[in-house]
């Protein structure tokens, strides 16, 4: 395994470039020989079957699983410095007869203070400023499990954008998310890095997306199948045989 700080041949403009990356876990290969190659302000989108090894990707790139190969980080500004990686995991739950409110889990989650003994006003302010960079200041004070699956996904973007990443990583951010709000997260996305020019590395199911918002598109199933921009890969032949469609429109 070898994890650099430095960029090879980018020189600050590049965040985040994975060569022949391979994974096992016992006996079995989950991955084989994975490049990928993703710029400041990208979005690069995985996509694959069940059991493809995306979420295994994603965790070896966040240091969370042994692997071969080489994953190099670069950000302007911080050579000689790890990037700040920003990560929302996929599908998290929450009992919704839960008294946990955001503002508690924020709490939980970025103060030493013990949320039983309530928010700060200083701590709410805070709050409400990170909520503002996903529009969802109204939702401080709601219960956690009483959120729609955008609404849970605002927050947990809102708790991963501080402090402001260099990559932001997520596992299947439009999974339970109605139709009506996967256009709103991936609007809120692309506004997300042009406003603070980071990169998104992001798995997914849902195709329709996909030509209006990624710049570049990588199908694998263990290996990398097919890379390019949406249009290339949803056109491809390795994309009809792995979804077994014969010319048909992607979800």
């Amino acid at each position: 395994m070898k994890t650099s700080l430095h960029g090879t041949g980018c020189g600050d403009s590049c965040c985040l470039r994975v060569q022949n990356l391979s994974v096992h876990i016992g006996s079995d290969q989950i991955l084989s020989d994975v490049n990928l190659h993703v710029h400041c302000g990208e979005l690069a989108a995985l996509i694959g079957p069940n059991g493809a090894g995306k979420s295994t990707f994603l965790k070896a790139v966040l240091g969370q699983r042994e692997y071969e190969g080489i994953i190099v980080f670069s950000a302007p500004g911080q050579r000689g410095r790890k990037p700040k990686i920003g990560y929302v995991p996929q599908s998290p739950t929450f009992d919704p007869g839960d008294p946990v409110s955001v503002a508690d889990l924020f709490v939980c989650c970025q103060s030493r203070r013990p949320a039983f003994l309530g928010c700060s006003k200083a701590m709410r302010e805070k709050i409400l400023d990170c909520l503002d960079r996903v529009h969802a200041t109204e939702l401080i004070d709601k219960r956690v499990g009483s959120l729609s699956g955008g609404e849970l996904q605002r927050v947990l973007l809102a708790l991963a954008l501080e402090p402001i990443p260099n990559i932001l990583i997520l596992d299947e951010p439009l999974s339970g998310v109605d139709v009506e709000g996967q256009s709103g997260l991936m609007d809120m996305l692309d506004e997300i890095r042009n406003t603070y020019d980071l990169s998104i590395l992001m798995t997914t199911h849902d195709f329709s997306m996909l030509p209006r918002y990624a710049d570049q598109v990588v199908l694998i199933d263990r290996k990398v199948l097919a890379a390019g921009s949406a249009e290339e890969v949803l056109a491809s032949e390795a994309f009809q045989t792995v979804f077994h469609r014969q010319g048909g429109a992607a979800k």
